[in-house]
């Protein structure tokens, strides 16, 4: 079974300014009519019916969800998606954290992961495998891919809350290119994910808040929403 991957930019959709213009975050202040077609034409371009798009409610927590398509709505109160389930697409919606996507494509066992400062402090990437495992993924034949997210050059953040962040996800404390202490989050799930024993791990390594086709809270305060989406292609 072939694993899908894709992450957005912010050309070519409909929002309208600060939210220009491919804006899928429905949580941000833009308008509800520009973010559904945003949404429509999202399925449309991965060839997918919109009711297979699957969204959750990120709350920079711990919980994983295992999803099968039946849902009626966006899951609650979540920060990774699991499926294994094909042609059923998970989406996860970012502006600085971490999009990591990750898959198992013997055992047929997608994940998108909401990964920010907060949720990698907290265990979300473990919980995430775990919720894999479940469905009966295993680790070492795990792919992740760490998407685009601000990097260590550009997150600046006090020095008790690298320290902090650094005891929870070793590796993710650096300095940023003022010499101030710094979070470079991607380097830290990086080392957690081999220490959890995930077979191979790529990084895009765009900035979000230096690249400008991406979407940055940092940069920017109001802005919208790119999204990671993995799902498992069964033709």
């Amino acid at each position: 079974m072939r694993v899908r991957r894709v992450v957005t930019t912010r050309a070519g959709g409909a929002s309208r300014p600060p939210y220009d213009t491919f804006n899928l975050g429905d949580h941000v202040g833009d308008d509800a009519g520009d973010v559904y077609a945003n949404r429509k034409r999202l399925a449309t371009e991965l060839g997918l019916a919109e009711d297979r798009l699957a969204w959750m409610e990120q709350v920079h927590g711990r919980t994983a969800t295992v999803v099968d398509g039946s849902e009626a709505s966006a899951a609650e109160a979540t920060d990774a998606l699991v499926t294994a389930e094909p042609g059923l697409a998970l989406v996860v919606l970012v502006a600085d954290c971490v999009p990591l996507l990750l898959a198992d494509a013997e055992a047929g066992v997608v994940a998108a992961v909401h990964a920010g400062r907060v949720g990698a402090r907290v265990g979300v990437v473990p919980a995430a495998i775990e919720a894999m495992r479940s469905v009966g993924a295993e680790p070492a034949r795990t792919e992740a891919l760490l998407g685009p997210a601000i990097c260590g050059d550009c997150y600046e953040v006090p020095a008790d809350m690298a320290a902090d962040v650094e005891k929870h996800v070793p590796g993710s404390a650096c300095k940023t290119r003022k010499g101030t202490p710094g979070l470079d989050l991607r380097a830290g799930l990086w080392r957690q994910l081999a220490d959890l024993g995930v077979g191979k791990i790529g990084v895009d390594p765009r900035c979000t808040n230096e690249d400008k086709t991406l979407f940055s809270f940092r940069r920017d305060g109001t802005t919208g929403r790119i999204a990671g989406i993995t799902w498992l292609d069964a033709s």
